[in-house]
């Protein structure tokens, strides 16, 4: 899928791929050593897709949207939820009983934070920003997913501005790792 265009036509493509991800899981028998693989791709974008949408998202729900400080905190929260179920995940191999109750929360936990998000916040902020705003912040959030970290770290700041100091630091750590052990790559 093709990336591009303003902030929410970026994270509706993310939300496309993570689920095509989700579903290619799904298709896999339980043990099936590939549902690790693919996995492993959902976590690696799903923590950028998060990443970017704390540096940038959240803060422009909370500058431009009525109430947009309750809508990001849940937001916010809903991430930090998924990242500890994916920290445990990447512990477990696809053969592992723990490995199909992780992933069954996860998926169900990513999927009600993308409805949440493409019912609710999205068109709030559609209606709230001019197209060139949402339009920077498009750009904004595809320069902070080529940074961000690849893998879950919960315990890292989810807000600015510590949370863009520190992502590309983490996120240049998690690359190396993922190149030196073929993490999300199949054999």
């Amino acid at each position: 899928m093709g990336h591009g265009g303003n902030v929410i036509d970026e994270l509706m493509t993310d939300h496309r791929e993570v689920e095509e991800l989700f579903g290619r899981i799904e298709g896999l028998p339980p043990g099936a050593k590939d549902r690790k693989v693919y996995a492993d791709q959902a976590t690696m974008e799903l923590v950028r897709h998060s990443v970017a949408e704390e540096e940038y998202l959240y803060p422009a729900v909370r500058e431009h949207v009525a109430g947009g400080d309750a809508m990001a905190d849940k937001e916010i929260d809903d991430h930090s939820k998924a990242e500890r179920m994916m920290k445990d995940l990447e512990g477990c191999d696809a053969d592992d009983p723990e490995f199909d109750r992780l992933i069954g929360m996860l998926m169900s936990e990513v999927r009600s934070h993308i409805a949440d998000e493409e019912q609710n916040l999205f068109p709030k902020l559609r209606a709230a920003c001019t197209a060139q705003t949402l339009d920077d912040l498009g750009d904004k959030v595809r320069q902070a997913k080529k940074m961000a970290p690849t893998r879950p770290h919960p315990s890292a700041p989810d807000k600015p501005p510590a949370n863009k100091l520190l992502a590309p630091g983490a996120g240049l750590v998690d690359r190396m790792r993922d190149a030196l052990t073929g993490r999300g790559k199949k054999d």
